[in-house]
């Protein structure tokens, strides 16, 4: 056989394995059965409801249980931990059944064949798979089952509550007091301390161009410091709202804001280590400029003109902490920093 152009022969073989095509299809018990189709429907439902008790649970074991206590309930671990995690899991196994349920025995099972077709398809195409995914919601029988939909929806909504009283654990400590964000544990007189290894920092040992990364001394404790231990989630948040860089440079460089003009010592000068943009750790330096970059999302502060913001999405600059030296001529915090560090938050006052 030749085409009409070239009048090359064109040759057409048989595929070397005959196209099999699709087996019968096997009718299913509930596609037959209404009684089995009914019992398939309640055990879904079932499946759903029991979701929904679960999830209800989880509030409950929350309010009930205190973290730290009932410590070796099974296995090690407490029941405040064994309960919410049993619960949560249950949950969201329970939904995911169902739901897998739902599809193996009440939604339709016809094998489909679907041509391969050009990335860009004609309108009519479009029409046409809108039209199918009609006909697929109704051949799930979603709009007839009214038990099966109802309580699906109402398991997935239940869900939500879980997270919603995970949320209260973003406040800090024990208690929805916003007012903790805005205090750290830096007081009068405390000294700064290198974070790794807690030995206070004389002024006389930053050279310029220097960046110390440094923490307050109260998260060293010591018999002659005299401050309390701290442990858990308290330390951890103390340790990060603490959390400072100290740097030199030359004072003439330095452009105080008003009323900080005594905030520095001879060229050295403080503030908090994390972004206000997202409550990232920093601590890029590039002494030439005096700029310091935030390595999540590249905000950049000039420690020089106040740490304010010359490049990046951190809406604030760098809270400041006032310094001094003592009789030994240690680096000591004035006081608190006078404005909330990190990143904002709803009760923070727009400035």
């Amino acid at each position: 056989m030749t085409t009409h152009d070239s009048q090359v022969p064109v040759h057409h073989e048989a595929d070397p394995i005959a196209d099999p095509g699709l087996p019968p299809h096997t009718w299913r018990p509930t596609d037959v059965d209404p009684k089995a189709e009914k019992r398939a429907e309640r055990q879904i439902a079932a499946m759903f409801i029991a979701a929904m008790i679960s999830a209800v649970l989880f509030v409950v074991a929350y309010f009930s249980f205190e973290v730290g206590d009932n410590w070796d309930t099974f296995a090690g671990m407490g029941a405040s931990t064994v309960s919410l995690g049993v619960t949560l899991g249950l949950s969201l196994l329970l939904i995911g059944v169902g739901i897998i349920h739902l599809a193996r025995k009440l939604m339709a099972d016809a094998e489909m064949v679907e041509m391969r077709h050009p990335a860009a398809s004609p309108q009519e195409d479009r029409d046409a798979t809108i039209q199918a995914l009609n006909d697929g919601l109704d051949e799930a029988g979603i709009g007839r089952r009214p038990l099966v939909r109802n309580t699906m929806l109402g398991a997935v909504g239940v869900l939500g509550l879980p997270v919603v009283v995970l949320l209260r654990d973003l406040a800090p400590g024990d208690a929805l007091d916003t007012s903790k964000l805005a205090h750290t544990i830096w007081e009068p007189q405390m000294r700064l301390v290198r974070d790794v290894t807690g030995t206070p920092i004389l002024a006389s040992e930053i050279e310029v161009g220097d960046l110390v990364n440094a923490a307050p001394e109260a998260m060293f404790p010591t018999e002659e410091n005299g401050y309390p231990e701290l442990e858990g989630a308290e330390e951890q948040a103390e340790k990060a709202k603490g959390a400072i860089i100290i740097v030199r440079m030359d004072p003439d460089e330095i452009i105080p804001t008003k009323g900080r003009e005594k905030w520095t010592v001879d060229g050295i000068i403080c503030y908090s280590k994390i972004c206000t943009h997202v409550g990232c750790p920093i601590s890029l330096y590039e002494r030439t400029t005096h700029h310091v970059l935030c390595p999540c999302h590249q905000s950049t502060f000039d420690l020089a003109d106040s740490a304010k913001v010359i490049f990046g999405p951190a809406a604030r600059p760098l809270p400041q902490l006032p310094l001094a030296v003592d009789e030994e001529g240690y680096l000591v915090a004035q006081s608190d920093f006078d404005e909330p560090i990190g990143a904002s938050y709803w009760e923070r006052e727009k400035q």
